[in-house]
């Protein structure tokens, strides 16, 4: 077991320009029932960053997300948030940091906006407590954050599931977290709500310098929006790095086993990936 702050060193070590890192894993392994999910998995996530985590279907990436929000323990290795052990922390001083916002994470209750919202704020309140003036503007500051002030009495399951994304995000802001993580945020959204997610999102990080961890399956949105890319494959780790490194041909080939033509993004420059079909 590490002491806390110490670093893993190993062959999967990652080592890049970051000098400040909010997780730090070293040998992590993760079994669900008689599987291992997750293998020897050491690497390091930078603070204030947006990191993207990447990999084919079936390849941890979910489960990673899980270990680092503490829903799921290993069963080997450690996690440490801010040099620290992760099972040091309560569930209530994990909640004051991070915000974990699964896939459909809203269900289908009859909740209002204005309550989902509300919930962000469950973390910081003493038991049976009302809301206080502070809770009130930080909720009021997030649905006016999302453009979901004329929207708050609407009822969630009314809204489309770009508007229910959005929903979500200002859940979690209202949450106040120093880190925000997200399973597939653009999942099952048409091309304009995907934009539309991935803008707010953008916003919110540069506002607040909030770190952000996300499970992406859209190659070409990765490349666009995050500045650091993990990638996973049959819960391994592969590769850490900026875009440049990570996005590159032969390594995504190989990792999703399937043929690529990378080109550039006519105004950003980030490199975007065309599927090569057969004749």
């Amino acid at each position: 077991m590490l002491n806390p702050g110490e670093v893993c060193k190993n062959k999967n070590q990652v080592t890049d320009k970051y000098q400040d890192y909010v997780f730090e894993l070293c040998k992590v392994f993760y079994k669900y029932k008689e599987k291992i999910v997750l293998r020897d998995i050491s690497l390091q996530i930078p603070k204030g960053q947006i990191t993207g985590i990447i990999g084919p279907n079936g390849s941890g990436k979910t489960t990673l997300l899980k270990v680092l929000s503490g829903a799921n323990k290993p069963c080997a290795g450690q996690v440490l948030l801010n040099k620290r052990p992760l099972q040091d922390y309560s569930r209530q001083e994990i909640a004051r940091q991070i915000a974990f916002l699964e896939q459909n994470n809203n269900g289908s209750l009859p909740f209002t906006v204005r309550e989902v919202v509300e919930m962000g704020r469950y973390p910081w309140l003493k038991p049976l407590a009302p809301l206080t003036l502070k809770d009130k503007e930080v909720i009021a500051s997030a649905l006016e954050c999302f453009d979901l002030t004329a929207k708050q009495d609407r009822v969630v399951e009314t809204l489309s599931g770009g508007e229910r994304q959005l929903v979500s995000l200002a859940r979690a802001m209202a949450q106040e977290p120093k880190i925000l993580i997200l399973d597939e945020p653009t999942t099952y959204l048409d091309i304009g709500h995907q934009s539309m997610v991935m803008e707010y999102l953008r916003k919110w990080h540069k506002e607040s310098a909030t770190t952000i961890i996300m499970v992406i399956h859209d190659l070409n949105l990765s490349s666009q929006y995050c500045d650091h890319l993990i990638v996973l494959n049959d819960g391994r780790f592969i590769q850490a790095g900026n875009k440049d490194e990570v996005l590159c041909e032969e390594l995504i080939a190989k990792t999703y086993k399937a043929s690529f033509s990378m080109i550039r993004h006519p105004v950003s420059g980030v490199p975007q990936f065309l599927p090569c079909f057969s004749e």
